[in-house]
């Protein structure tokens, strides 16, 4: 069973790279995704936050 979990291919807290290796997705494209949610009102700081913070380390 996969857990969601902080991943080593870190550029700031590792939440990008924890998300893409649950999905099983290019950890580039989800955080491509994140710049976008940042952008549009910038829920995606606040989003990042909250994961950096809940997410266990891998």
């Amino acid at each position: 069973m996969k857990k969601l979990r902080k991943s080593y291919d870190r550029k700031i807290c590792g939440v990008c790279g924890g998300i893409a290796e649950y999905f099983d997705v290019d950890p580039t494209l989800v955080r491509l995704a994140w710049i976008f949610f940042i952008m549009c009102g910038g829920s995606g700081i606040i989003g990042y936050i909250i994961a950096a913070i809940v997410m266990p380390e891998a």
